[in-house]
């Protein structure tokens, strides 16, 4: 059962839960007990499992170790504490990891010197001992491996990768049967995605091993819906929910964040002066504050702020980048000058984002959004670093899309809202890796593991049906495998019902090719028909892709055409525009939560605007046009400044004025556009404001229906809000033919439809190998010969068609399309939005623009958002407000 825990405990209640000199130890440094502590150490020390969500800075690591402390040295005090590990702390962060580490090596120093002083040469006689801590990690020498497995510590910390190669080694195992506790930390960067899945499986494999349960323990800073994160730590024991109570303190700390627009207007003013005045503003906020901390979402983005601070303003070391780009020892050495406080600037992509100590920064300022309310509070929380302290934080906005987008993400801050996260659920590779990793400990029953398996929440609705298939594939029961290298990883026998370890080189394949982070390299890019090389792009990016679309690279135009392996073949673009920027892969998608937010903040806005224009009987937009002093209120209820109040209302008001209606959470406006600027294309605009992910998907339904209607090629542009489809211009979008496609779209099977439209993309097959490697049918490395990701990439296509011909529905391609279809794209929520349009809770209108109305501007131009074509970007961009202008002034 989950449950909350409704008010906290006295300090006399807390700190009497502790022993004596845990409790001195406490009372010697600290004035009072921080939020989730006054629940956390209680709970704990009762042997419940506890999710505990609180900012950074408010004793987080304590509220969690505190009470396993105090037991451990109870046991100490009797004499009895053994080398054995009685509490293991995961995280996914080795930085991270060693900040616990350190930050807990001298506490338990501490406590042991009050023990020593208390007991003096009793402490021998009585064998009290002190607790000891130690990190197993991929860092971790063989010579520490060897001396933990001799003398392991009493608290290991670690991460899931490392966890799940321990529960393979038959002799450190035999340390771990005293685990009382198991801690998981920044658990909302792994419940998410596989590798907190795979980390689940361990969890419960490590109970089996065991033959015992024990107490779980989770921490985060930001969690919804927080029984969703409960049941991840917890899980199940057979069919009852294990018990968990919830800590939420996650709004103990105060805010201080507004939007800044640094000029009046963002269309008519040129590209030099906007920057200027983005970085007069940056300069003023790391000159009044002793540590700033900037996010930028890129990593290209880092180094140019990077570079212009330096350049403009003279700083020196005092800045510095941090970003995945850069070496471990790089990062490492920025994250050391943080903590020192030697650092007037950091300047990170998303780098920063989690829970590794950064010690005490005042500022932080977010350059553009960040897609999500969840991540800008993660962000903005890394200042005030103490649980008294403020968290102080600006967002600066270059555009009129942005600027709505983070003035409702900030408001929806100080309304304690967070988007929700997602368990992936029943991932076929993850599991893959676990039941080879299950056979090398004994052999099992088919019952017996499945029941195993589905006491793992993210697996507590596996069919049987699924289970079997991926037994029978690794066991090697689909013909015609074997002719292609995969080999059997257990044997299965069917009449016993069991299964179990089969061949010698099994474990050093699994141990070599363990995880859920895929490998991905650069691709090479050339020019179809030669040999010249142009350059490189992210395979992330090339997955993105298909046959057609246009993006620059050193500063011209190229059409993809197609992909071999890790090579990618273009053509001259020369006359056509960009269809995706060469960020795009870099781009992090705009939550869900956030979207419907923004669409009702759009629908009530645009109503009180509208009777507004009624009322005033508003028709020109004029240099003396100024904004109502209702507006004005209305709109000084957000966190923005004077400058973002005046270009919201200027936004709406040219919108409304020239298309007569606003896109928003119950309205998805479909705007043919007559001008494409000279192009041989119609435009359709849809403004479907759901985030990239529901939006990838509909674009494609979208795009397949209009391709059978008009029999031409279909061209997609994707974001945040909406997708612009393109046909020849002859072609035209009536309103029958709306209604047939949404009808069809509404009525018919959408997964078989986007099956079809995905097999033969680069993302299919991109995301096929890693799924494949997940699941052991691609080796990434092999007798510790690591294999090329072109070699791997080669392997899997075949393997793919050679799946398919065995079994349409064989599990690694059922798991390929679950994870595009789920992970990638947001297929439940597509469906949700096609209901409410089937249902009428959700309405559509076709309109017919001259030229783009304003809130189609930036996506039709979106293409064109890279450092190279900006400044042509907001030329064109000028250039359609003027006529839009003109068009309303008559």
């Amino acid at each position: 059962m989950i449950n909350y825990s409704d008010k906290p405990f006295s300090e006399g209640e807390s700190l009497g839960s502790l022993n004596e000199y845990v409790r001195k130890w406490f009372r010697n440094n600290f004035d009072e007990l921080t939020p989730p502590q006054r629940y956390s150490f209680k709970l704990i020390s009762e042997n419940m499992n506890v999710l505990i969500t609180a900012p950074t800075g408010s004793g987080k690591t304590l509220s969690a170790f505190l009470s396993i402390i105090s037991k451990l040295f109870d046991i100490s005090l009797q004499g009895k504490l053994e080398n054995k590990v009685y509490c293991i702390y995961i995280s996914p962060l080795r930085a991270l990891n060693n900040d616990v580490y350190r930050n807990l090596s001298r506490p338990l120093d501490s406590i042991y010197e009050l023990i020593k002083k208390a007991k003096g040469t009793d402490i021998i006689k009585q064998n009290i001992r002190n607790v000891t801590i130690g990190i197993r990690t991929g860092d971790t020498s063989q010579k520490e491996r060897h001396a933990q497995l001799v003398k392991p510590p009493n608290i290991l910390v670690t991460t899931p990768e490392s966890l799940a190669i321990m529960l393979n080694s038959p002799k450190f195992v035999e340390n771990l049967n005293e685990v009382g506790y198991v801690i998981v930390d920044e658990i909302h960067e792994l419940a998410n995605n596989k590798r907190g899945v795979h980390l689940s499986l361990s969890i419960e494999r490590l109970v089996d091993i065991i033959g015992k349960d024990f107490v779980r323990v989770g921490m985060g800073a930001t969690l919804y819906p927080m029984e969703e994160a409960a049941k991840f730590l917890v899980g199940f024991d057979g069919d009852e929910l294990r018990d968990c109570t919830i800590v939420d303190a996650s709004w103990s700390k105060k805010l201080d964040i507004k939007v800044l627009s640094p000029v009046k207007d963002m269309i008519n003013t040129d590209d030099k002066e906007i920057e200027d005045a983005m970085y007069e503003e940056l300069n003023s906020v790391i000159k009044r504050s002793k540590t700033t901390l900037i996010f930028t979402n890129t990593r290209s983005g880092t180094e140019r702020v990077v570079f212009n601070l330096k350049h403009r303003f003279k700083y020196g070391e005092d800045v510095a980048a941090h970003h995945g780009s850069l070496s471990r020892e790089s990062r490492l050495e920025v994250e050391e000058l943080l903590k020192k406080g030697s650092l007037k600037c950091a300047v990170s992509s998303t780098s920063l984002e989690l829970g590794i100590d950064v010690g005490a920064i005042d500022d932080v300022v977010q350059l553009g959004s960040p897609k999500s309310v969840t991540r800008s509070v993660q962000r903005i929380g890394r200042s005030g670093h103490s649980f008294r302290s403020t968290a102080k934080g600006e967002t600066i906005v270059l555009n009129r899309d942005d600027l709505i987008e983070c003035s409702i993400m900030l408001d929806a801050m100080l309304k304690h809202h967070l988007d929700s996260f997602i368990v992936p659920k029943n991932a076929l590779d993850v599991l893959a890796q676990h039941i080879v990793g299950m056979s090398f400990t004994k052999k099992w029953d088919i019952d017996e593991a499945y029941a195993l398996i589905k006491n793992v929440y993210a697996y507590h609705t596996l069919s049987k049906s699924d289970f079997m298939s991926l037994i029978n594939y690794l066991s090697g029961a689909y013909v015609g495998l074997e002719s292609r290298h995969v080999y059997g990883k257990i044997w299965y026998d069917a009449k016993e019902n069991m299964f179990g370890k089969r061949g010698k080189y099994t474990k050093v394949i699994y141990m070599l090719n363990l995880g859920t982070i895929p490998d991905e390299v650069s691709v090479n890019v050339f020019l179809t028909g030669t040999a010249r090389w142009i350059g490189n792009i992210e395979e992330e990016f090339l997955s993105r892709m298909k046959q057609g679309d246009i993006f620059s690279l050193g500063g011209r135009l190229y059409r993809f055409e197609y992909a071999r392996g890790m090579k990618c073949y273009v053509s001259d673009a020369k006359s056509s525009s960009p269809t995706i920027p060469p960020w795009f892969s870099e781009q992090l998608p705009l939550s869900y939560e956030l979207a419907n937010e923004i669409g009702a903040f759009r629908r009530e806005f645009a109503a009180l605007v509208s009777s507004q224009i009624k009322k005033s009987r508003i028709s020109r937009i004029t240099k003396t046009t100024r904004m109502p002093n209702s507006i004005n209120e209305y709109l000084g209820k957000l966190p923005v400044d004077s400058n973002s109040r005046a270009a919201i209302y200027g936004y709406f008001l040219e919108q409304l004025l020239f298309a007569h209606a606003v896109p928003n959470d119950k309205l998805i406006l479909i705007e043919q556009v007559e001008d494409t600027g000279g192009q041989d294309l119609r435009y359709i605009v849809f403004h479907s404001l759901f985030g990239r992910r529901v939006n990838d998907a509909l674009s494609r339904l979208f795009a397949i229906e209009l391709r059978e209607v008009t029999d031409n090629d279909i061209g997609v542009m994707v974001n945040d809000n909406g997708f612009v489809l393109s046909m020849p211009k002859e072609e035209r979008l009536n309103s029958k033919m709306l209604d047939g496609i949404i009808a069809d779209l509404t009525a018919g099977d959408m997964a078989s439809m986007l099956r079809l439209n995905i097999r033969n993309t680069e993302m299919m097959k991109r995301r096929f190998r890693h799924v494949a490697a997940r699941s052991f049918m691609v080796l990434k490395n092999y007798k510790g010969w690591k294999i090329s990701v072109g070699r791997q990439q080669v392997s899997a296509q075949l393997l793919l068609k050679a799946a398919e011909g065995i079994d349409p529905n064989f599990p690694i391609i059922k798991e390929t399309y679950r994870e595009i279809f789920e992970d990638v794209m947001d297929m439940p929520r597509t469906n949700e939005v096609l209901s409410k349009i089937k249902s009428g809770k959700m309405r559509y209108k076709l309109i017919n623009t001259p030229v783009p109305s304003p809130f189609a501007q930036l996506m039709i131009t979106f293409g064109q958002a890279d450092a190279i074509l900006m400044k042509e970007r907001h030329e064109y961009l000028k250039h359609l407000h003027d006529l839009v202008i003109k068009r309303i002034n008559g």
